[in-house]
């Protein structure tokens, strides 16, 4: 029995060190964005800048995840929140695709978002990343507070992101 036990806390331990053999990235972006179309709501922003702490994991040099919370001051004329994830093919040149739920007037969206992305991502020190990223983003509507209609919440996101690796 003891010997089981040997085999089994080895085996659960070379498979942990596999499990997390990979990148870890942890750092700080800003984007800007925009809407496609116009919003005909008064007091209404149809651009603006949103904030970004990031974590990315690289399981390989080709293949990594990506989890955000997008901090957005005056989306739509109030500061909403976006929890979103990434799933990401690539090396300098990346592509990605994600979903999130933007969390506003203190209730989440009743539908998630989908993203996709391109991006430029680059070591410029050692452990040191910059990533540039083009996002659009998409869902079926959206209801604006003390509006009687839904909107086209297609949105496009360019941003970069500094990260640093451990």
């Amino acid at each position: 029995m003891k010997k089981l036990l040997l085999i089994a806390m080895i085996g659960m331990y070379i498979f942990a060190g596999n499990a997390w053999a990979g990148e870890h990235r942890l750092g700080f972006g800003i984007n800007y964005w925009t809407t496609l179309d116009d919003i005909d709501v008064d007091d209404v922003d149809e651009d603006g800048f949103s904030y970004i702490p990031s974590y990315q994991y690289w399981w390989s040099e080709y293949l990594g995840v990506e989890a955000n919370l997008e901090i957005l001051p005056d989306w739509f004329d109030e500061t909403a929140y976006a929890p979103q994830a990434y799933i990401l093919f690539g090396k300098a040149i990346y592509v990605g695709a994600g979903i999130g739920m933007v969390y506003y007037d203190g209730d989440f969206n009743d539908e998630p978002f989908f993203a996709l992305r391109a991006g430029l991502n680059l070591e410029v020190l050692p452990n040191t990343y910059l990533d540039i990223s083009a996002n659009y983003r998409f869902n079926d509507d959206t209801d604006l507070k003390d509006s009687d209609k839904d909107i086209d919440t297609d949105t496009v996101f360019l941003g970069a992101a500094v990260r640093f690796a451990f």
